[in-house]
C-alpha cells in the first residue's frame, strides 16, 4: 500500500476513534476533560512524523510537504465521513449536550442568562453535523500544513 494512503487511513481512523472515545466515556461534556479532544492535534503530529519519516529518503522538502497534506487529505476524507455518522447517527443530541455543558460553564464564570444566550446563539452556525465535519476536515488538513512545513526541515532528502 502507498505510504501516504496508508498513513492517512491510520490518521483518519485513529482521530475518528478518539472522537468516539471522548463521547462515550463522556468527557466531551465534563468541563474538565472536554479539553482532551485535542489530543487529535497531537495524534496527527506524530502520524505525520512516521509518515515523513518513512519517505525521507525520496522526497525534497517540498515534497514531503505535500506528502503530509496528502497524508491528512486522505484522512480528512475519514474523518469528514466518521463526522457526519457521529452527529447525524450515533450521537445525534451531541450539539444540545454541549450547549447544555457551556451553558452550565458559562453560568459558573457568572454569566448573565443574556450573555449565555448571545453566545450560544454564536455557535449555532457552526452546530450542524455539515458544518461539524467541514471544521474536522480543514481543521486536519491545516494542522497538516504546519506540522508538515516544520518535519520536512528534518525529515527530507538532502
Amino acid at each position: 500500500m502507498n505510504t501516504t494512503l496508508k498513513y492517512g487511513l491510520i490518521l483518519g481512523l485513529l482521530c475518528s476513534a478518539w472522537t468516539y472515545v471522548l463521547c462515550f466515556t463522556g468527557w466531551y461534556i465534563d468541563p474538565v476533560m472536554m479539553n482532551m479532544f485535542y489530543a487529535v492535534i497531537l495524534i496527527e503530529i506524530i502520524i505525520l512524523y512516521f509518515a515523513l519519516k518513512e519517505t525521507a529518503t525520496t522526497k525534497t522538502y517540498g515534497g514531503q510537504v505535500v506528502n503530509g497534506l496528502l497524508v491528512s487529505v486522505y484522512g480528512g476524507i475519514i474523518i469528514f465521513v466518521s463526522s457526519m455518522i457521529f452527529t447525524s447517527v450515533v450521537f445525534p443530541n451531541y450539539f444540545s449536550d454541549l450547549n447544555a455543558a457551556y451553558t452550565e460553564m458559562m453560568s459558573g464564570q457568572g454569566m448573565s442568562e443574556e450573555e449565555i444566550t448571545k453566545a450560544i446563539q454564536a455557535m449555532a452556525s457552526t452546530q450542524t453535523p455539515f458544518m461539524g465535519a467541514i471544521m474536522g476536515f480543514v481543521g486536519t488538513v491545516g494542522t497538516a500544513l504546519v506540522a508538515s512545513l516544520v518535519i520536512a526541515i528534518f525529515k527530507r532528502k538532502k
